[in-house]
């Protein structure tokens, strides 16, 4: 089976069309503008690829989630925020946290052509970014895409010991009290997987996309503001 080659129409083909190997490569080519992210966005389509390759877009089989009431905070990490020192902030410095995303070791796909698509959809109010601080420096955070009730993780960082859980653990709490229903991990890793996220397969995970796009948050949710850990 063949991958569709995206052209100037923002429309993509249905996600059962993916390929099997590799699991979930949907389409190729296009851009990485706004509006063909969010598109994207609201039909379970994520973009990942190399800086060398043109745009690939995915929908895996199965799904990473992580389910309301099943997060995982394990002994270590509870004495660890019991202690922490950490001021954790919503939408303070979205540029500064996908930056930061991109800077491994091994390599990236958060390219600056990625980084100028994700900035674009934090200006239309659909991307959002939660910050870690310590002694006034930015040390961790994780950024993502919220589609009504659902929120879709894309990276997170950590340049001091559990800052990125810390930022999730706290925008948790937060996303729920806002009336948020669930987060799309994408792909099962060992991060998220501590952090009690499992698969579903898509068909599931779509079913629930359709019900919760739908849907909106309360007030407030996206507003810049510090969160309680």
């Amino acid at each position: 089976m063949s991958i569709a080659q995206l052209g100037n129409s923002y429309e993509f083909p249905h996600p059962t069309n993916a390929l099997v190997e590799p699991n979930g490569l949907l389409a190729f080519g296009g851009d990485l503008s706004a509006e063909r992210l969010q598109v994207a966005y609201h039909e379970g389509i994520f973009p990942w690829y190399s800086p060398d390759e043109p745009p690939l877009w995915w929908s895996p089989d199965p799904r990473a989630v992580l389910i309301p009431g099943e997060l995982h905070i394990g002994r270590t990490l509870r004495r660890f925020i019991r202690k922490h020192t950490y001021q954790i902030t919503v939408n303070y410095a979205f540029d500064e946290v996908i930056y930061n995303c991109a800077q491994r070791q091994e390599g990236t796909w958060i390219g600056p052509g990625v980084q100028k698509g994700y900035q674009a959809l934090h200006k239309e109010g659909l991307a959002h970014s939660i910050e870690v601080w310590h002694d006034h420096q930015l040390v961790g955070g994780l950024y993502g895409v919220c589609v009504g009730t659902l929120f879709c993780g894309e990276s997170m960082f950590s340049k001091m010991e559990n800052a990125s859980k810390c930022a999730f653990i706290a925008f948790y709490h937060h996303f729920l009290r806002h009336g948020g229903h669930l987060f799309d991990c994408q792909v099962l890793n060992h991060h998220t997987e501590s952090l009690g996220a499992k698969n579903i397969s898509r068909e599931k995970f779509l079913q629930h996309l359709y019900q919760l796009r739908k849907q909106s948050l309360q007030p407030g949710c996206w507003s810049a503001q510090k969160l309680d850990l």
